[in-house]
């Protein structure tokens, strides 16, 4: 059964993990004018995604693992009727696969009209800023492969990279053609 609670009341401290609905939420009246992320960790590195595009944030719990499905994607979880994908962002960001375990969480997004569910360590913070802030990621080399960052902000000494929902389940100009493809048409609402 799900607990309902405010984001106020969800973060930054979660004793154990649980089941957090964000439908309706809305931006903070401190926040008049500027976005409002939810500000997460994988490993040392600190990302954010934007909070009217998060549903809910979970517990980690087991998975159904599917065949043929990209490294990056854990499996489908069973989320009251709905089949929501799973991407692991570690995973995603090329940074090794993910040791799950009770601790982590999962941030259920809805991208383009679907849900998809965010493997991440913690979540640490809301935080909110003028969006005039956010930095370009700077551009290294020429690559075919998609950019799952929308910009980068300093808060608090602490970088943050925000993810570009919809490029992160974006068909990739490589080999995962095929499996970014299958995870995109199966975080398809069902009709």
């Amino acid at each position: 059964m799900s607990q309902t609670a405010t984001v106020q009341d969800v973060i930054p401290s979660r004793p154990s993990p649980g089941n957090f609905q964000f439908a309706g939420a809305g931006r903070d009246e401190n926040a008049a004018g500027g976005a409002q992320y939810i500000n997460f960790a994988i490993g040392d590195q600190q990302y954010g995604v934007d909070i009217m595009a998060v549903r809910e944030i979970k517990g980690w719990s087991n998975v159904t693992l599917l065949p043929n499905q990209p490294d990056y994607v854990r499996g489908v979880l069973n989320l009251r009727g709905v089949m929501v994908p799973i991407v692991d962002l570690r995973c995603r960001f090329g940074q090794g696969h993910t040791e799950s375990t009770p601790m982590h969480i999962v941030i259920i997004v809805q991208i383009e009209g679907r849900q998809v569910g965010l493997l991440a360590d913690r979540v640490l913070d809301i935080v909110s800023f003028e969006p005039s802030r956010v930095q370009p990621v700077p551009r290294v080399a020429d690559s075919s492969r998609v950019n799952f960052l929308a910009g980068l902000i300093t808060i608090e000494d602490a970088m943050l990279a925000l993810v570009d929902l919809p490029h992160l389940l974006s068909v990739e100009l490589d080999n995962d053609d095929a499996g970014a493809a299958a995870v995109a048409s199966a975080a398809r609402p069902m009709t």
